[in-house]
């Protein structure tokens, strides 16, 4: 098993928000998929396999939370879908007219599958729970069923993509480490109106038979819990390569 990685230098025509810089991004990588023949991938129902890391701030933007027009930034793309990280490759670079930002370089990667000992997420994580909520400690605290509906999740994303599916004893969670003290969130508009994704930073170790390790490969492929067509739930991995 394998996963494709795209690094992007992205250079932004003005000033971008932190909050809205998720939506920004998710809107630029869909009309790149839509305007060559992309679409069926970002407008199918159920899992997109692939995620974005978001902007990578610079010491000065971080007081402020604005990355700075002008200036270029670092993101990342990932997805177990080769032909797509093969096209977004170009097509990024193509998207010339968004008022607010311009593809400028890509470089591709791939990295097969490794011992993974541990998983950071660097994007909020998202789970939603019942009435349209999301799980946090407040709105639910139930650990158990949290890795329940990540292990779901991922174990979902799995079959989806090769087709197959796996023969589960336990959840690949070993270990899970709430890392934030209030919820994260990600913001997107609709209708006109705005909507906030919650979700948090986790720590997770995963346990070590195959199985586990696979679904946790999936997890750091094309990221952990919803919504990672905006940008939720972008993991970096810690083991053995």
């Amino acid at each position: 098993m394998k996963y494709f990685e795209l690094t992007c230098l992205a250079y932004l025509k003005k000033e971008i928000t932190f909050e809205s810089s998720f939506e920004l991004l998710s809107k630029y990588i869909s009309f790149s998929m839509y305007e060559n023949d992309v679409s069926p991938v970002h407008q199918k129902e159920g899992f997109k396999h692939y995620v974005f890391s978001g902007f990578k701030p610079k010491d000065e933007d971080i007081k402020k939370k604005i990355y700075q027009g002008g200036e270029t930034y670092k993101l990342t793309i990932r997805s177990l879908d080769e032909t797509l990280i093969d096209t977004l490759s170009i097509t990024l670079r193509q998207n010339i007219n968004n008022e607010n930002l311009q593809v400028v370089e890509t470089h591709k990667k791939t990295v097969s599958q490794f011992f993974i000992t541990e998983l950071y997420s660097a994007t909020p994580v998202i789970v939603s729970v019942e009435n349209g909520k999301y799980w946090t400690i407040n709105e639910s605290g139930d650990i158990m069923q949290l890795q329940r509906q990540l292990h779901d999740n991922a174990e979902k994303k799995y079959k989806s993509f090769f087709g197959e599916p796996l023969h589960i004893k336990d959840n690949f969670i070993q270990l899970i480490e709430i890392k934030n003290k209030v919820p994260q969130n990600i913001v997107i508009h609709k209708d006109g109106k705005s909507i906030r994704f919650f979700g948090n930073k986790f720590r997770i170790v995963p346990n070590e038979d195959e199985v586990s390790q696979k679904l946790a490969f999936v997890a750091l492929a094309c990221g952990g819990g919803e919504k990672n067509s905006y940008g939720a739930g972008f993991m970096l991995g810690k083991g053995m390569r």
